[in-house]
């Protein structure tokens, strides 16, 4: 079950939600990422990979094709960027859209938790860069050192 799935049945099983009224409660879900056998677990793995999360910053600027979407992540396989978009989409993070044009073509795009997550990832992404250069100076005054010692 996906994580969009989950949020749907939580929100029907809710006072007020679109349950009908004489069906039995529904055991309340607690999603908790430390659990093996939650899903919201198993799309912070996918997330958390390093070609799910390149693609999904790079799906944050726009909606990308798959060929445009392999450049922009370099280094990616279209293999393992194949498999990344298909996992993202699972998870409920990604959309694809065939457009039907000759030649057809597939565009993919985030949804909206595709988006907050997106965001989130932008956000370290920005502090790594910022800190990017910080980091080599750091190295560099820690190489001059060991050359200054010996």
């Amino acid at each position: 079950m996906s994580i969009t799935d989950q949020e749907s049945a939580a929100r029907e099983a809710a006072p007020g939600g679109s349950a009908t009224p004489d069906a039995a409660p529904a055991q309340e879900l607690v999603a908790d990422v430390f659990a093996r056998d939650c899903s919201s677990r198993a799309a912070f793995e996918v997330v958390t990979s390093k070609w799910a999360s390149l693609a999904l910053l790079a799906l944050g600027e726009g909606g990308y094709r798959f060929n445009a979407l392999r450049r922009r992540v370099e280094g990616v396989s279209e293999k393992m960027l194949s498999q990344t978009l298909q996992a993202l989409e699972r998870d409920g993070m990604v959309t694809r859209e065939v457009v039907t044009t000759i030649p057809p073509r597939v565009e993919y795009a985030l949804t909206p938790l595709g988006e907050g997550v997106a965001e989130r990832l932008r956000s370290l992404a920005d502090l790594l860069e910022a800190n990017v250069t910080e980091a080599a100076r750091e190295s560099a005054r820690e190489s001059a050192g060991e050359s200054a010692a010996t």
